[in-house]
């Protein structure tokens, strides 16, 4: 150990560390939250506590880009103790919270007030994206990187969505102030207007049979491709959510093969059902956008084999039984996710490529679901294993197998449309920060103290290229 390298307060060791050099045996040092050295084997370094965590495999601190914890105005279906004990049952330390709540978090006073609410009631570290104001696009040209350094742009709505981004102009001046001051933007991607259009003519739907075709893939085509040329005029950073077409993927990757700084994140659940599943289970797994084919999901599961997307997301939306069984037409989209991301993915890719090398699919794991995101959203500290880096550290268990039950849900809505999966990996340990805020062998949880993250340096990471698929 280096002579300046302080005495470390803990030492996580393995045989698996999941590095951004490669999955390698060693130590973690850690001391005052943070990672001070990365060791090679022989003896931990005396004088720590330490843990020992033999063939299981160590990674970075999960990062969901993509949840939505219902504070302030919706805690009658979730809140931040609940959300983010999930979200450590399933790995994620830092997740990115979503705008649309009761009242939305549309400016500085209110991303303050939703800090303030949250404190001392998490267990995982936040970032907010800030929603665009239709009435206000402007306030992105000034918007300080201490508040938020992206902001969720809703291009058609549904339930939780009250600012919607109907008018083109103001498309247009959203992305000319956020190319500006240099802000990320999200964006459901999806046509309003066509789908009012089809609204009009096919009436309310009575079930879900037809659900996915009253939501086509035509509205996020649509959309996606006014996105991509507006980028192209302004340069703006922009990051399609839940992409869930063939069709959208390969007009993102032309995209970015052409230079374009647009991204796409594709969520768990869209890797995981099916419009046939839609069809059997109903409400359960009713999103915006709606799952579709299984020829869009193969297509899906080609974007993570190739590393054209960036982001992997839970969008955890839980909504109550009640809200979730009324007719058809009033039920929300939206299902619980956030602890069930990871090991769902994970699952996915063991039987999808069974003879692949464990270490190159968790290597692609924590790509997307740590260090990618902690760059594309400049979460300083996050998404890897290194000296200076946050000590947010999974002990994961990738060989074994466990049934996910409605017993497991740590959701405050208290449902999963996983509930009977049978699983492949399991998080046995999650700390934050050096400490633990997760055992699995005690079934208990840490400290809520998660902070605040605001940016790092400022630097603005390019798009990522498309990859041949």
């Amino acid at each position: 150990m280096d002579p300046l390298t302080p005495v470390p307060d803990l030492v996580v060791s393995g045989r698996r560390l999941v590095t951004p050099h490669g999955v390698r045996p060693g130590h973690v040092l850690i001391s005052g939250g943070r990672i001070t050295a990365v060791t090679a084997t022989g003896p931990a370094p005396p004088g720590a506590e330490h843990l020992d965590v033999g063939d299981r495999y160590v990674l970075p601190g999960l990062i969901d880009s993509h949840v939505h914890f219902r504070t302030p105005g919706l805690t009658h279906k979730e809140d931040w103790e609940h959300g983010s004990r999930a979200a450590v049952r399933g790995g994620v330390t830092t997740v990115m919270d979503m705008p649309n709540t009761v009242p939305p978090t549309l400016d500085p006073e209110a991303v303050s007030d939703k800090a303030r609410l949250i404190r001392g009631r998490s267990l995982v570290d936040m970032r907010f994206h800030i929603g665009v104001d239709p009435a206000r696009p402007r306030l992105l040209a000034d918007l300080d990187p201490s508040v938020a350094t992206s902001a969720k742009v809703f291009m058609a709505g549904h339930h939780t969505a009250p600012t919607v981004v109907r008018d083109p102009a103001v498309l247009e001046q959203t992305f000319a102030a956020a190319a500006e001051a240099g802000v990320q933007l999200v964006l459901h991607a999806e046509d309003d207007g066509l789908f009012a259009l089809l609204d009009a003519w096919w009436g309310e739907p009575t079930g879900y049979r037809d659900y996915e075709r009253r939501r086509p893939r035509t509205g996020g085509i649509v959309a996606v491709a006014k996105v991509v040329e507006l980028v192209r005029r302004h340069g703006t950073r922009a990051h399609i959510l839940h992409l869930s077409s063939a069709e959208e993927a390969d007009l993102v990757c032309a995209a970015q093969a052409a230079g374009y700084p647009v991204t796409f994140e594709v969520t768990g659940h869209h890797l995981s059902f099916t419009d046939e599943d839609t069809r059997r289970l109903g409400a359960r797994t009713r999103l915006s956008p709606s799952i579709r084919s299984q020829a869009d999901q193969n297509r899906l599961w080609r974007a993570l084999a190739h590393g054209q997307l960036a982001t992997l997301g839970s969008d955890h939306a839980p909504h109550t039984v009640a809200e979730k069984t009324r007719s058809a037409a009033a039920a929300p989209p939206g299902l619980p996710g956030v602890q069930e991301l990871a090991v769902a993915v994970w699952t996915g890719m063991r039987r999808r490529w069974p003879e692949e090398d464990p270490d190159v699919a968790v290597t692609r794991l924590v790509r997307h679901l740590s260090q990618t995101p902690a760059e594309l959203f400049r979460l300083p500290g996050k998404g890897r294993i290194a000296p200076g880096a946050d000590a947010d550290l999974v002990v994961f268990a990738p060989d074994t197998p466990w049934m996910f039950s409605a017993h497991d849900v740590e959701s405050k809505c208290g449902w999963s449309a996983y509930e009977g999966w049978t699983f492949t990996g399991r998080v046995e340990r999650t700390l934050r920060a050096g400490r633990t805020v997760w055992d699995a062998s005690s079934g208990t949880f840490g400290a809520y103290d998660g902070r605040l993250l605001t940016a790092g340096d400022g630097s603005q990471p390019a798009a990522p290229a498309a990859r041949e698929g």
